[in-house]
C-alpha cells in the first residue's frame, strides 16, 4: 500500500502527447516497459561504468549498474511506501544518456561542445527520452509521464532549466522532486559506491588493506573476520559489501522516515513544497558515505590504469568530434540527414548537437571501431 504523499497516477501530470489509457498495467509501469525496449537500454550493456568493457566480463557496466541501482531503490521505495514502478522507471533510466567510457567521455564531449552550451549526461538522459528514441508512430523519444521525466532531471543549471518547459520548471520555482526522485538520486550513489569497491579489489587496483583506513568498510570486514575467521578474502569482502549496503540502506529509511514525519508531509504536493530533500542519510552516514567516495576517486578511479583509459577515452572522444563537426560526410547517411537539417535550422549549435547525439549514443567497442577507421591508415574497416 502506498503513502498518501507517494507519487500516483491520479496526481500525475500526464505525458507530453495525450494516450489511451493502459489496460493491464499501470503509466509508470508503462514507462518502465517503454525503457527497457529502448535502444538506449540495450546500449548500456557495453558502456563504461568504472573498467572499460572488454577489460573484463565480471566488471560492472551502465547496464547492470542501473539493475543494481533499481533493485535498492525499489526495496527502499516499498519499505517507506512509496510508488515502486515509477522508482524502477527513474532507476532504469537515469544514466541513458551516458556517453561511452563513463566520466572520462562526458568530461572529454563537455570539453567539446564548451562552445555550444556543453555536454551533461544527465541532460542527454532527458533528451534521449524526450526526443532521440524514434520507435512510435505518433511522437519522437518514449512520451513518458512527468513523474518519470523529472526523476530523470537530476539537476540541471538554470540557463537549461528555462528550456526544458515543465520538467525544468522546479529548478527555476526552487521546489523538490518526488520522493521517487530523490530515492533514486541516492540508491545511484550507494549502488556504485560499493559496487566500485568490489570491482576495483577484483581488478588488484585497490586492496582491502586500504579500504580498512576508512571506517564504513573496516567496521564490517572486521566484524566479518571476527564471525567467519577462516572465510577466504573474496567472500569476505562479499560479505562486507553485503553488509555495508544493508546499513546505509536501513540508516536512509529510518532517517528519511523521521524526516517525513517531522515534517509533516502528508501529499506529494507538500513533497515539492517542502524547503529541502526528505530522503536523505543521517549526518554520521553521508559522512562516510562521502569519505568512502573521496578513497574510490583518490585510489582507483585515479589510479595510474584507470588514468590510462581515461586519457585514451579523450583522445578517442575529441578526435571524433573534430573530425564529425569538420566533416559532416563522414557521418552516417541518417545521421547526415539529421546534422544536414540541424545546419539550416539553427546553425552551428544545432549541428553540433547533433554529432553529441551520436557519439553520446556509441557503446565502448563502437567509438573504439571509429576511431580506428577514421584514424588507422591500415584498418580496412568500412
Amino acid at each position: 500500500m502506498t503513502a498518501s504523499y507517494a507519487a500516483s497516477i491520479e496526481t500525475s501530470k500526464g505525458r507530453r502527447f495525450e494516450e489511451a489509457a493502459p489496460t493491464f498495467r499501470s503509466e509508470y509501469q508503462r514507462d518502465r516497459d517503454r525503457i527497457i525496449h529502448s535502444t538506449g537500454f540495450r546500449r548500456l550493456e557495453y558502456k563504461t561504468q568504472v573498467f572499460v568493457n572488454h577489460e573484463g566480463d565480471l566488471y560492472r557496466t551502465r547496464l547492470t549498474h542501473s539493475i543494481e541501482v533499481s533493485q535498492i531503490a525499489r526495496s527502499i521505495s516499498r519499505t517507506l511506501g512509496l510508488n515502486e514502478d515509477l522508482t524502477e522507471a527513474i532507476a532504469l533510466a537515469h544514466d541513458l544518456g551516458h556517453t561511452p567510457f563513463g566520466h572520462a567521455g562526458q568530461d572529454a564531449l563537455n570539453a567539446c561542445m564548451k562552445p555550444f552550451g556543453g555536454f551533461e549526461h544527465n541532460l542527454q538522459s532527458l533528451r534521449v527520452v524526450d526526443h532521440l528514441e524514434n520507435k512510435y508512430a505518433d511522437f519522437d523519444g518514449l512520451n513518458l509521464t512527468f513523474e518519470t521525466r523529472e526523476g530523470i532531471l537530476k539537476h540541471c543549471a538554470l540557463s537549461h532549466a528555462k528550456a526544458l518547459g515543465d520538467v525544468g520548471q522546479r529548478f527555476l520555482d526552487k521546489t523538490q522532486p518526488s520522493l521517487e526522485g530523490q530515492l533514486t538520486n541516492i540508491a545511484d550513489l550507494v549502488a556504485y559506491n560499493n559496487h566500485d569497491i568490489d570491482d576495483g579489489i577484483r581488478s588488484g587496483l585497490i586492496t582491502v588493506e586500504q579500504l580498512r583506513d576508512t571506517d564504513l568498510f573496516s567496521q564490517h570486514f572486521d566484524q566479518v573476520k571476527w564471525k567467519y575467521p577462516d572465510l577466504d578474502e573474496n567472500r569476505s569482502v562479499h560479505e562486507t559489501i553485503r553488509r555495508m549496503i544493508g546499513e546505509q540502506v536501513a540508516d536512509l529509511i529510518n532517517t528519511s522516515k523521521a524526516k517525513i514525519e517531522e515534517a509533516g508531509i502528508q501529499t506529494i504536493n507538500d513533497v515539492r513544497a517542502h524547503p529541502e530533500k526528505l530522503i536523505c542519510f543521517s549526518e554520521e552516514m553521508f559522512s562516510q558515505s562521502r569519505l568512502m567516495k573521496k578513497f574510490l576517486r583518490e585510489n582507483l578511479y585515479f589510479h595510474h590504469q584507470v588514468y590510462r583509459m581515461t586519457r585514451k577515452a579523450h583522445q578517442i572522444i575529441e578526435s571524433l568530434f573534430d573530425a564529425f563537426i569538420n566533416d559532416v560526410r563522414l557521418l552516417p547517411p541518417e545521421h547526415q540527414i539529421y546534422a544536414k537539417a540541424a545546419q539550416l535550422s539553427g546553425g552551428e549549435v544545432d549541428y553540433a548537437r547533433v554529432v553529441a547525439d551520436y557519439i553520446a549514443g556509441m557503446t565502448d567497442r563502437f567509438a573504439i571501431k571509429e576511431y580506428e577507421r577514421l584514424f588507422n591508415m591500415s584498418n580496412s574497416l568500412l
